[in-house]
């Protein structure tokens, strides 16, 4: 039977922590579910992550911020963006009383 990306999805509450659940790990490659219900990047936090990362929004929504950007994009479903290795980014706001479910494909850059 094939598993599906909207079980097992967390409590909706801010208060609660994010979900994080790999689904494929290969050398070079990692496909991660992530599941926020109104959680935020700590202030003045920034990923500086080596690895590349490509994101795609299932449901809810979020604000996402480039730091090279003077605004934050809204992402919604269907909406997706590849982060190149190295690009500071943050997540500036997740939906609340929904689940936002985001793909992210981690890539070697």
């Amino acid at each position: 039977m094939p598993d599906n990306l909207f079980t097992a999805l967390p409590p909706l509450a801010p208060d609660a922590d994010e979900q994080f659940t790999d689904l494929l790990r290969r050398p070079g490659l990692r496909i991660e579910r992530i599941v926020s219900s109104g959680q935020a990047s700590p202030p003045g936090f920034w990923y500086d992550q080596a690895e590349g990362e490509w994101v795609v929004v299932l449901s809810g929504s979020a604000g996402l911020r480039l730091e090279h950007e003077p605004h934050t994009r809204v992402l919604r479903p269907g909406d997706h963006l590849d982060i190149p290795p190295g690009c500071r980014h943050r997540v500036e706001w997740t939906e609340t009383g929904v689940a936002t479910v985001w793909l992210a494909v981690f890539y070697q850059g």
